[in-house]
């Protein structure tokens, strides 16, 4: 239970010290943060590393298919309100990863910790937490994850009997499915711009009626449940009615939708909406998403989008044509090696925009604008792209693993 400071045993201290070995060796050697390498040494030498790190702390978990990194970041900066935080700022969000994050957490109060959709069951039954964080699910890496109703149905056997409060999206059908088997959920309308994996009912397979922000199967009678926390334009309405004032530096709808999911969570820890939410404003930048950089002499606003939904949210918040947009796709192992998601995309939203093309699937991404009917440029790498585009800022998209090379080559 969070509060017993009982100090780990021999053993613990022996595999929380040779991973942050491991980590620091895989840093010296520019393999990047060594929080993974880390965690998987620390594993191997104590399999229940991670239960005995959480011991001490109240701990949210955060999942979803898009928004759970920034969700993350969010919550932690509202909950320093109310003590110290550890959390997997960086993103690293498997077991080894969230292990790594906790071993640096010895002093904290709460745990903020980003959880893999995969991987959620499994740390939840780790660490348990106080409460669960489930933003939305959507397709995505479908040659590694499975189907998101199957991944949904995983969820929802998960968390049945689980004592953590699950603060949920009442907007996202297959979220209220995973969510409905837990006994203790409060329901947030954070919206849902993406609804191509949610139009088949998830309990029994007939056909969802969407009637505005409404939804329901007229078969069995599944259906939106009523929020207690809402997004309502720039505010966000609590259980009492009242509307406090969103105030971000991020972008877009997705992260005020994000923002109000956070003052929920944080309310849970006793942290009040308009001090959770003052403190969100101070949040620039997470994890190199929508960095502004300098570039060749050009400025450079740096956007992750990594699925059809994270392309449609991204799309809504780029500024508008003519502005030049450099696009980046890989299709390595951590982005999921199936593109065929690129034809899921609606691209022609693009018109207008300066288009530029690069990355390791470069020509798959032409041969969608092609298609779409686009005019576009296919780079080589982005310093002949940034010198191919016409004056102004340039908004720059990349999935994955092209979004980390992306960065390394601006210095970011």
């Amino acid at each position: 239970m969070a509060g017993n400071t009982e100090p780990l045993s021999p053993r613990a201290k022996l595999a929380v010290t040779a991973g942050k070995a491991a980590a620091a060796v895989s840093r010296a050697a520019g393999r990047g943060s060594g929080s993974v390498i880390g965690g998987r040494v620390a594993l191997k030498l104590d399999p229940d590393l991670l239960a005995r790190l959480a011991r001490h702390l109240d701990v949210v978990l955060v999942s979803a298919t898009n928004g759970k990194t920034t969700t993350t970041r969010l919550i932690a900066e509202a909950l320093r309100a109310s003590g110290p935080v550890v959390s997997n700022a960086l993103g690293a969000n498997m077991p080894a990863g969230i292990t790594s994050a906790l071993a640096g957490g010895s002093d904290a109060k709460y745990g903020v910790i980003e959880v893999d959709e995969k991987y959620l069951a499994g740390v939840a039954r780790d660490v348990t937490p106080k409460a669960i964080a489930l933003l939305n699910l959507s397709r995505d890496q479908l040659d590694r994850a499975a189907e998101t109703r199957m991944l949904a149905e995983k969820w929802r056997e998960g968390l049945a009997g689980s004592k953590a409060l699950i603060i949920a999206n009442a907007d996202d059908p297959l979220i209220v499915w995973a969510a409905s088997s837990s006994a203790n959920v409060v329901w947030v309308a954070a919206g849902q711009e993406w609804k191509d994996d949610a139009w088949s009912c998830p309990s029994c397979g007939g056909v969802m009626q969407r009637p505005g922000e409404d939804w329901f199967c007229g078969e069995c009678g599944f259906r939106r449940p009523t929020p207690s926390w809402a997004l309502s334009g720039d505010h966000v309405l609590d259980p009492h009615g009242s509307a406090w004032p969103i105030k971000l530096q991020l972008p877009g709808r997705a992260n005020k939708a994000n923002a109000t999911t956070s003052a929920a969570v944080a309310a849970a820890f006793g942290v009040p909406p308009q001090v959770a939410l003052e403190r969100m404003y101070a949040v620039q930048a997470v994890a190199g998403r929508y960095d502004v950089v300098s570039f060749l002499e050009r400025e450079l606003r740096l956007l992750l989008a990594k699925n059809p939904a994270g392309w449609l949210e991204t799309f809504s918040l780029i500024d508008p044509p003519p502005t030049p947009v450099i696009m980046s796709v890989n299709a390595r192992g951590a982005d999921g090696t199936d593109t065929s998601w690129l034809w899921d995309v609606d691209y022609t939203r693009l018109a207008g925009h300066p288009l530029f093309v690069l990355g390791d699937r470069k020509l798959d991404l032409a041969v969608r604008l092609e298609v779409a009917g686009l005019d576009f440029h296919v780079c080589d790498n982005l310093d002949e792209a940034v010198q191919m585009a016409p004056p102004g800022r340039i908004e720059v998209i990349a999935n994955y693993t092209a979004f980390q090379d992306l960065r390394r080559r601006v210095g970011n």
